[in-house]
């Protein structure tokens, strides 16, 4: 009788366990994961509450070499940006109508330039809840409130300001097509040349 009250219970045991240390394992979050060097990249910032209280701000430091350029606007949320001595730039978002609240996530959306070569981009979040608290994912990845990373990679295609997407060598192959455009155009213009001189020369 014992036995079978053991195994009835086990997996509702395991079962409520994992409902409470599953907001845990939830934390600040920047993607993508990996974004190509030079492009102007729209990144997302993924804000999940894991208190009993609502998340009223939430700060994102931009990476050193990384360019904060434009925000997607979002009811009941106002946007400001600070400058720091090492030239970076922070980025606050703060609610002013609730917050998120618990069980609750929200998603930021930004335009950033990334740096033209190739590196590890560590993104510094602080969320603030209602109660004054804050939780400063800043740590590693090992860390149990990590900060976001991604990973900036060298590539041949790179997106500009506008979306669109264009080759590092459009231009050295442009170039490349117009000087082989104008080689042709003077190697018909000196055969006909040499033509024309020889029929001249034949009927003299």
């Amino acid at each position: 009788m014992l036995k079978k009250v053991a195994f009835t219970l086990c997996p509702a045991i395991v079962g409520s366990l994992l409902f409470f240390t599953a907001p845990a394992s939830a934390h600040v979050s920047v993607k993508p994961a990996q974004s190509a060097a030079g492009s102007w990249e729209t990144y997302t910032m993924k804000v999940p509450s894991e208190k009993n209280l609502p998340t009223t701000k939430v700060v994102l430091k931009m990476p050193k070499d990384i360019e904060f350029q434009q925000y997607e606007p979002i009811p009941g949320w106002k946007v400001s940006t600070q400058k720091h001595d090492d030239k970076s730039v922070s980025v606050t978002w703060e609610a002013t109508d609730g917050g998120i609240q618990e069980g609750q996530f929200q998603q930021f959306t930004f335009v950033a330039k990334n740096p033209d070569k190739a590196e590890e981009a560590a993104w510094d979040a602080y969320q603030y809840y209602k109660d004054g608290s804050i939780v400063e994912w800043t740590g590693d990845k090992d860390a149990d409130t990590p900060h976001s990373i991604t990973n900036i990679t060298a590539a041949k295609q790179v997106t500009d300001e506008h979306g669109a997407t264009k080759t590092e060598n459009d231009s050295e192959e442009s170039g490349s097509s117009a000087l082989d455009i104008t080689a042709i155009v003077l190697s018909a213009a000196a055969i006909i040349l040499s033509a024309a001189a020889l029929i001249k020369k034949k009927r003299a």
